[in-house]
């Protein structure tokens, strides 16, 4: 039987936050989205005070006033470092591993000779902690499926008491349980909670009288395949144990790469849109390049704040194909560019643009084309050189001049004014330990 362990961090961005500030341990955590605007991770402390996720920050300043929440503004580089060390540690310690997320980690244990899975569970969330300073909670399962529940009830188990039994907080093995064990654990686990199953098609089982992960364990998987799809047969047959979804060694390469943000004031000038612009299609390109794929075309779009009723509005997006499939950042950015200026008017106040890369491909995949001397360079040579100075001394420490310097204030930068250095990241950052 295949035997598989989903790793997730607890409440990971607000633990990134904690793990150089000792102050905020205990003490109730939000961390904002970008432009500070809403709320994508709480502590257990902000839960409990009822801060909702996705709450906008403005309907929440009460609650951070009376109950003292520290408020960090997303640093996502930070994050993302901290991730790769979390990763490295879970992947040297087991005989094959998944990125799924940021903070998530499939392992396979198929092929680890231990006598005890749990306790050996218990000893990797240990390490986990000593090495990286970051809580995690561990689910077993004998399918992906199975171990994504089992991550559910170790967290819930451990915040909510009472809920499932306490035996499984923090780690929770439904492998080496009783028949009645594993049918009360899904008993007690809403449909919702089920990896594969989202809101539409709960919300159809709920209609047909199913409302636990039990009662769609216990449905027939032909049925379910008739009546909804073949993904909801598959997330049947793997809650009765089939392992039905492999484990991936490497994520699929993405079908589209975007970068976009929200301004931190509203811009009117068209120059200051020509770097923002130029900014997002620059980091779009590089993040092409770190999948090793070529775009063969270019969305660039912008828009104004649709809840700023006095304003006038306006939304346009365009497409402009690439005279070949390229990653080279000179040229993404020049089509991100026309493509600005056939859809750029005066007179708005913008607050949003981006822009997405298309039609995506492999950079082995080439199409012949009719050589009439007016070609685009390709410049695999300096792309790579432009990256390695920027992952060593910064995002956007070099780029193309239409970015604007990075030093000068720009209205199109996000609102950070809560972010908290990049302390594993940037050397200036780094904390200072003296006797």
């Amino acid at each position: 039987m295949a035997t598989f362990a989903l790793v997730d961090c607890n409440n990971f961005y607000a633990s990134c936050e904690r793990l150089f500030q000792p102050r905020l341990r205990g003490r109730p955590v939000v961390v904002l989205s970008n432009n500070d605007g809403c709320v994508i991770a709480r502590s257990n402390e902000a839960k409990a005070l009822g801060v909702a996720m996705g709450a906008p920050l403005f309907k929440i300043r009460k609650q951070i006033e009376e109950h003292n929440i520290a408020v960090c503004s997303s640093n996502y580089a930070l994050y993302g470092d901290i991730s790769e060390r979390v990763m490295s540690v879970l992947g040297s310690n087991a005989p094959g591993h998944e990125i799924y997320s940021i903070d998530e980690c499939f392992l396979d244990l198929d092929r680890l000779a231990v006598a005890d899975l749990t306790e050996w569970c218990r000893d990797l969330r240990q390490t986990t902690l000593q090495w990286t300073g970051i809580p995690v909670s561990v689910g077993v399962g004998p399918t992906k499926t199975l171990a994504k529940l089992a991550n559910h009830v170790a967290k819930t188990a451990d915040r909510k008491p009472g809920s499932y039994p306490t035996s499984f907080a923090r780690v929770a093995n439904l492998v080496h349980i009783t028949d009645e064990e594993f049918q009360a654990v899904l008993e007690a686990t809403p449909l919702e909670e089920i990896w594969g199953i989202g809101p539409k098609i709960s919300a159809a089982m709920k209609e047909a009288g199913l409302s636990t992960a039990w009662e769609v364990r216990c449905m027939d998987p032909t049925t379910a395949r008739r009546r909804w799809s073949v993904g909801v047969e598959r997330t049947v047959r793997e809650l009765q144990g089939t392992s039905c979804i492999d484990l991936e060694d490497a994520p699929p390469a993405k079908q589209e790469i975007a970068c976009t943000r929200s301004f931190g004031k509203a811009v009117t000038d068209p120059n200051e849109l020509i770097e923002a612009v130029s900014t997002f299609a620059s980091r779009a390109a590089q993040k092409l390049r770190q999948q090793d794929g070529h775009a063969s075309e270019v969305l660039t779009f912008v828009r104004t704040s649709p809840f700023r009723k006095q304003d006038r509005q306006y939304s346009r997006s365009v497409i402009v194909p690439l005279q070949e499939p390229t990653a080279d950042t000179n040229q993404v950015v020049q089509a991100a560019l026309v493509g600005l200026q056939a859809i750029y008017r005066p007179g708005y106040n913008y607050a949003k643009a981006g822009v997405m890369l298309l039609g995506l491909q492999s950079n082995t995949i080439h199409q012949g084309t009719l050589d009439l001397g007016d070609r685009p360079v390709q410049r695999a040579g300096l792309m790579s050189a432009l990256d390695s100075l920027n992952d060593r001394y910064g995002r956007g420490s070099i780029g193309l001049a239409s970015a604007g310097i990075k030093k000068q204030p720009r209205n199109w930068v996000m609102k950070q004014e809560r972010q908290t250095p990049q302390y594993t990241t940037r050397w200036e950052d780094m904390p200072v330990v003296r006797a």
